[in-house]
């Protein structure tokens, strides 16, 4: 496992995501996917599975300090009641005592990001969750949160074929985490002319050569979901081998 350094913190870069994910099979991916090595599992409200996350961190007999949880509260629940109870609720179905990040899961314009965060941060003085961050955000609105939190991420949709150019200079000025969702878009990098030629030369599948590209980024974390123990597998089997210079600008001239 690769590392990401976040405000002194070391993050692991590569992490599971489990939306879509439910019932006993999200159990079994979680537990299978720490068996493997994973250190970062990602789950939210809204996927409605923070439970079998749960279970399956238990299952898995890995110690919870060494997993990096992540859950996000759900934009209708973003009023300062609705952060403490919601928040609360993730934990009892979570099992983990604490949640280490806590994202707002998509901006809300009709709550104050004033009051959310103020309720988020009333929650890490409790100790319920370590890190707070968000989701979705646009650069101009990560600077406004910064003024009522210390933003420790921003998790957003990011891949071969989607610049994030602003934010990635962002993520480093102010050490945050920059996390990718959709890192392999959605499958679509299986059938590109560009990452099939660098994975060729390296053994490696485009899928695999994408997420190299995310990981090998400063502040970049990937959290590809897989639900098959192959994808589980094939995700992970990426840090023995590096991209170069060339093939690293290689991969962003694909960015639309």
């Amino acid at each position: 496992m690769e590392y990401q350094t976040i405000k002194g913190e070391k993050i692991p870069s590569l992490g599971l995501g489990t939306w879509r994910l439910s019932g006993e099979g999200c159990v079994r991916t979680v537990e299978r996917a720490l068996a493997l090595g994973y250190r970062h599992i990602d789950t939210a409200q809204m996927y409605a599975n923070e439970g079998e996350v749960g279970h399956g961190i238990r299952n898995s007999g890995v110690d919870r300090g060494e997993v990096f949880v992540v859950t996000k509260v759900r934009t209708s629940s973003f009023s300062h009641g609705e952060v403490i109870r919601s928040t609360r609720e993730s934990l009892k179905k979570l099992g983990t005592g604490h949640v280490d990040l806590l994202l707002m899961h998509w901006p809300n314009p009709s709550v104050p990001l004033e009051e959310t965060l103020g309720a988020m941060r009333e929650l890490q003085a409790e100790g319920s969750i370590k890190h707070v961050g968000v989701s979705n955000f646009p650069p101009s609105m990560v600077e406004e949160a910064t003024e009522h939190a210390e933003i420790f991420c921003n998790q957003v949709e990011y891949h071969p074929y989607r610049a994030q150019d602003e934010l990635l200079q962002q993520a480093r000025e102010m050490d945050y985490l920059l996390t990718a969702y959709s890192p392999v878009a959605r499958g679509r990098v299986s059938n590109d002319a560009t990452l099939q030629e660098i994975g060729g030369a390296h053994g490696k599948t485009p899928a695999q050569v994408a997420l190299r590209w995310l990981i090998q980024q400063e502040k970049v974390a990937a959290i590809p979901k897989a639900a098959s123990e192959g994808h589980l597998r094939s995700n992970s089997d990426i840090f023995d081998f590096e991209l170069s210079d060339e093939e690293m600008e290689r991969v962003f001239a694909l960015r639309r």
